[in-house]
């Protein structure tokens, strides 16, 4: 019988795989982007967001840009190895006799 490994449970996580599959495709995205594009609010997003940086997934950068501050999200190469990871997992369940 074959066993599945698990799925990687910070992954695993609606609000947390959108933030980091967007992250996926862009150098780096600004809090209000991912706040748009996943419908969370600002609190939930930024709790979520910094679980991703404590784990290492993503680093996060707070500056101002005309006189308004501004965080930007940029996933780590920790991240990314741990999203192309979680991606074949989630193969694995979904074709369970290609091995």
């Amino acid at each position: 019988m074959k066993r599945f490994k698990e799925l990687d449970p910070l992954l695993h996580s609606h609000l947390r795989l959108a933030v980091v599959s967007l992250l996926m495709g862009v150098e780096s995205a600004e809090f209000t982007y991912l706040k748009e594009q996943t419908g969370a609010t600002a609190g939930n997003l930024s709790v979520q967001l910094t679980r991703l940086k404590e784990a290492g997934y993503i680093e996060i950068t707070k500056r101002f840009s005309n006189n308004y501050p501004q965080t930007l999200c940029r996933i780590t190469t920790f991240g990314r190895q741990r999203f192309i990871e979680y991606v074949k997992t989630l193969k694995d369940y979904l074709n369970p006799d290609n091995h």
